[in-house]
C-alpha cells in the first residue's frame, strides 16, 4: 500500500510540476491530485525538494528508456545517434510537452535546491557522455559528440518555446553533417 502511495504522489507530482512549474504547485493541490492524506505525503517525502529529486529520478528513467527504444531499431552507431533526433521529433509533438522537465528544474530552482541542479547536471552529463560515445563508434572526435549533444538540447528548449517540432529536424541535420566527415573518412571538424 505505502509504495502505491509513492507511486500516486511521484505520478501526480510529475504531472503538476511539469504543467505549471515546481514552485506553482503547493502541498494541498499535490495532496488532492494523488488522492492521499497530507500526512501520508509527509511520511513518503519529508520535503518537496525530495519529491522533486524523485520526479527527476523517474523522469531519467523515462528519458533513457525512450532513447534506448529509438536507438533499438538501428544497428550502426551513426543510426542510433541520429534516432535521438527523430525520438525528439516525435516527443515534441505530444499535447503535453513543455521542454526539458531538467532544464526547466534547474532553471525554476537550481539555485535554491542543491539537489535539483546535481539531479539536472548528473542527466545531462550522461546524456553527453552517451552521444559522444556513439559519435565516437560512428568515428568522430569527442568534440563533435559535445556539439551533437548541444544540437539535441538546443532543439528540447527551442521546441518548448517555438512549439515548432522542426527543431528537432533541422538539428538532425546538423548532427548528419557533423558525422559526413566521419563517415567518409575526411577528417572530422573539431
Amino acid at each position: 500500500m505505502e509504495t502505491d502511495h509513492r507511486a500516486r504522489i511521484l505520478s501526480a507530482a510529475d504531472t503538476l510540476f511539469y504543467a505549471k512549474g515546481v514552485q506553482a504547485v503547493g502541498m494541498d493541490e499535490l495532496r488532492t491530485e494523488a488522492g492521499v492524506p497530507l500526512k501520508r505525503l509527509y511520511a513518503e517525502f519529508p520535503s518537496k525538494a525530495a519529491i522533486v529529486t524523485a520526479v527527476l529520478d523517474g523522469r531519467t528513467t523515462m528519458w533513457n528508456n525512450r532513447i534506448d527504444e529509438a536507438e533499438s531499431a538501428h544497428e550502426s552507431p551513426r543510426d542510433k545517434l541520429l534516432s535521438i533526433f527523430d525520438f525528439l521529433h516525435d516527443w515534441f509533438l505530444e499535447d503535453d510537452f513543455r521542454g526539458c522537465a531538467f532544464i526547466n528544474s534547474f532553471g525554476e530552482l537550481g539555485a535554491t535546491m542543491p539537489a535539483v541542479s546535481d539531479a539536472a547536471r548528473a542527466h545531462k552529463l550522461t546524456f553527453i557522455d552517451h552521444v559522444t560515445t556513439l559519435a565516437v563508434a560512428a568515428g568522430a572526435s569527442p568534440t563533435v559528440g559535445l556539439q551533437i549533444a548541444l544540437l539535441a538540447e538546443g532543439a528540447q528548449t527551442t521546441a518548448a518555446i517555438t512549439r515548432s517540432s522542426e527543431t528537432a529536424r533541422a538539428a538532425r541535420e546538423a548532427a548528419a553533417r557533423l558525422l559526413s566527415p566521419a563517415t567518409t573518412g575526411s577528417p572530422s571538424p573539431g
